[in-house]
Parts: C-alpha cells; sequence; structure tokens
C-alpha cells in the first residue's frame, strides 16, 4: 500500500477546539476559567465554549460604551459599508458555518446552506438600509409659527442582544444586524446549545473592517448571564427575542423596566424566513426633534 492510500485508511483524530468570547475586538477566556461542551444534534462533542460570567458581561458593556462615540459618529453610508463588508466575508465561508448548522441543528448539508444564503441575504437587506433608514423615518413637522421642526432617528445607545435559541445564524443576523444598522452597538449572548456558528460570525466580524467593541459576543448559560444584562444600567435597550422560558422573560422585563431600560419582547417567535421589513430597525432607536426660526 502507498504512503497516500495509508493516510487515506488512517482515521484522523479530531481536534477538538475551547472557542473563546470575543469582547472589544480580541477573544479572551472567560474570567472563570469556566467552559461548556457543545454537543451535535446527535449528541456527539463538537466542540468547548467558553462559559462566560458576570465579570465577563460587564467587561463586554464597557467595550460595547467605549465603542459607541466612534460607530454611532460614522457616516451612515460609511456604517453601510463596513455592514457589506461582512457580508462579503461571510459569503467566503458559507460552507463552513452550513457544515456548523448541520452539525448543530441537524438537517442536510442543503438545507443548512439555503440557511447560510438567507442569513448573507439578510445581512445584505439591513446594510442597504443604513443610509437609507432616517430619510424614512425622519420627517419635517408642520407647525404653526416663525418656525419649522424636523424630527430625526438616532442610536439608543448599548443594546443588549439575547440571540434566538433555535436559529443559530439566520435568527442571530436577523436580531443582530438592524442593532448595527443604525449605529448601536452590541452586546451579543449567543444560542446556549448551539453557540459555534455565533462564534465563527465574531472571526468574520474581526476581519472585517468593523470596529473592535461594536460587538462584543457571550457564550454560556442563558439564566445565568440575562438577568445581570437586562439590569445593568449602562445597557440602554435589550432585545428579549431569544428568551423562550416565560418565567424568565418576566424576571428580565421586571428588571429592564427598574432601570428604565428599552425592551423588545416579541409576542411570537419570529418565523425568520418571513420578510425582515423595517420594524427593528426602528426598535432602538431614539427620535431627536429640532427647532428652528424662521428669520429673515
Amino acid at each position: 500500500m502507498s504512503t497516500e492510500a495509508r493516510e487515506h485508511a488512517t482515521e484522523r483524530l479530531a481536534v477538538r477546539k475551547t472557542y473563546k468570547l470575543y469582547i472589544g475586538g480580541a477573544f479572551p477566556r472567560s474570567e472563570s476559567g469556566r467552559s461548556y461542551p457543545v454537543l451535535s444534534s446527535k449528541g456527539e462533542l463538537l466542540a468547548h465554549a467558553s462559559q462566560a460570567s458576570r465579570k465577563d458581561v460587564r467587561d463586554a458593556v464597557v467595550a460595547a460604551r467605549k465603542a459607541v462615540k466612534g460607530w454611532s459618529g460614522a457616516t451612515a453610508y460609511n456604517r453601510g459599508q463596513v455592514l457589506y463588508r461582512v457580508a462579503e466575508m461571510l459569503e467566503g465561508r458559507r460552507l463552513q458555518f452550513a457544515n456548523e448548522i448541520a452539525q448543530a441543528e441537524g438537517g442536510s448539508n442543503r438545507t443548512a446552506l439555503a440557511q447560510v444564503d438567507e442569513a448573507i441575504d439578510r445581512w445584505v437587506y439591513y446594510a442597504g438600509w443604513a443610509d437609507k433608514y432616517a430619510q424614512v423615518a425622519g420627517a419635517t413637522d408642520p407647525v404653526a409659527g416663525p418656525y419649522f421642526t424636523f424630527s430625526v432617528p438616532e442610536p439608543t445607545g448599548v443594546v443588549a442582544v439575547i440571540a434566538p435559541q433555535d436559529s443559530s445564524l439566520l435568527g442571530l443576523v436577523s436580531v443582530l444586524a438592524p442593532v448595527l444598522t443604525t449605529g448601536n452597538t452590541a452586546v451579543v449572548l449567543s444560542s446556549e446549545q448551539h453557540p459555534l456558528p455565533a462564534v465563527s460570525l465574531t472571526e468574520v466580524l474581526e476581519t472585517s473592517d468593523l470596529p473592535g467593541g461594536v460587538v462584543n459576543l457571550l457564550t454560556g448559560r442563558t439564566a445565568e448571564l440575562a438577568p445581570w444584562l437586562a439590569s445593568h444600567r449602562d445597557v440602554n435597550a435589550i432585545d428579549l427575542t431569544g428568551v423562550t422560558d416565560a418565567a424568565l422573560r418576566r424576571d428580565l422585563e421586571i428588571a429592564a423596566a427598574d432601570n428604565v431600560k428599552r425592551v423588545l419582547a416579541p409576542a411570537q417567535p419570529p418565523k425568520w424566513s418571513d420578510d425582515p421589513g423595517t420594524g427593528r430597525l426602528g426598535a432602538f432607536v431614539e427620535t431627536k426633534t429640532v427647532w428652528h426660526p424662521i428669520g429673515v
């Protein structure tokens, strides 16, 4: 038997990785030193993911806050170009994402690849709105007097995103992209059981033009980490789309109300294949109205 034939005949030993967090444009380990196993839909070990702690939550919020000024202060056109670049990078790694989705969520590779393509298209869709949403949501208001007013949407600030549990890429893109499009920064808590597509997405973000700190990813236990995000007073808003436990969602809404945090909590689980519309673009913006006198 030739050397090449022997190499093909020998089963390769799989190298199981322990994936890190993504905070402030870097990939640190959890300060707790904890990790947890990530299993396939068949119960096979795929990798280990860092199990983030309360300290990691605080670090992620600090990084997101530092990035707000630069990202929200960039022109809408520039934000759109950066997001388009992310879509290009996603396109180049579509087979990797399809493999991760198929392993984690089950189903065929063809179905997983279709989800990846839809996620890329969704990212492009929201990128295209970056320099157009203000024209649609803004307005010049009619008033009676020697002045005029106009209203414009502005970013809310730091948004905590609890990613969908059942759609590890398309669902994640659907909740994250509109947050970034409107100039917010994000602290994302990935799908607890299927975090690998989210981790791979942070590698895409890091190798694109997105500034560090605009997106920060935590992996770990939703019930452990989400309450700290909901109660954190430097988080301006929270998206609870990925919280499926009714009791936990109620507790998070109460915690968010205590610090007057904007909350997005859909009554029904979204169908990710539906037309996304512009509703999520308006979920995390504040409308600023400016009065200007008319003089001669």
